[in-house]
């Protein structure tokens, strides 16, 4: 296994299709040798997730459990073309950090101006930390543009292990090529996320990985190998743009 130090694209039974309980996570995380867990609940939209009164409870949890350093976050729904989330505002101050992306749930699926814009908006979000999968071919997006608002606005772009194994999503392997090449040739930073439902997944990048090999993606431009690459972008997010 390669030296990760970080998976913050994570999901508890809260969301309400996942297995695993807080503890269990935080576990297995320090068992693969994490340094820092990230569990990001889903926003309201998506079936069976808990209610917003969870995330303003977020501050009963230690944020350092078994020696693993614990985030806790909320992945938000990108609802219109216009990038509007699902968030209340009222919950960003409750949380550790931010994840968007689209749900098919969620969303109507338009054309590439359409979803390309839909995506661009919440990446100039200054709540938005990471753009989760954006890789199904069912919306399709201009990934030149994508990449290059996402280094204008310091926002990191997501590859998605989950995604990458569901049969639900469009091309979603050529769509991840295209724009880790991008992302390689522009010097963009991207995260990989697990997505995992059961603490058995954490930090399983397995689909990933042989993406990075096949296209020789340089590893400074991942952020999971180090912490503090990952927390600048946290702390810079309100400095967007400027």
């Amino acid at each position: 296994m390669e030296n990760y130090e970080l998976d913050v694209h994570t999901h508890t039974l809260a969301s309400g299709h996942a297995y695993s309980t807080i503890s269990e996570m935080v576990n297995e995380a320090k068992n693969k040798g994490l340094k820092l867990l990230g569990i990001v609940e889903h926003d309201q939209g998506i079936p069976g997730t808990c209610d917003p009164i969870y995330f303003k409870n977020l501050g009963v949890v230690p944020r350092k459990i078994n020696g693993v350093n614990l985030l806790l976050g909320i992945e938000i729904n990108i609802l219109d073309y216009d990038g509007k989330l699902s968030i209340d505002d009222d919950l960003y101050k409750y949380v550790d950090y931010c994840m968007a992306g689209i749900h098919l749930q969620c969303y109507q699926a338009g054309t590439i101006e359409q979803n390309t814009r839909a995506v661009i908006e919440t990446i100039k979000n200054p709540h938005i930390s990471v753009i989760v999968h954006p890789d199904d071919g069912n919306c399709p997006l201009d990934y030149q543009r994508v990449v290059l608002a996402a280094k204008k606005y310091h926002t990191l772009l997501e590859v998605n292990n989950n995604a990458l194994r569901s049969s639900s999503r469009l091309n979603s392997r050529n769509n991840v090529i295209e724009m880790l090449k991008l992302c390689k040739k522009y010097q963009v930073k991207v995260i990989l996320g697990s997505d995992a439902h059961i603490h058995f997944d954490i930090i399983n990048y397995d689909q990933i990985e042989s993406i990075l090999q096949e296209i020789d993606f340089p590893k400074e431009l991942i952020v999971n190998y180090d912490i503090n690459s990952f927390l600048e972008y946290l702390e810079d997010n309100k400095n967007k743009g400027l």
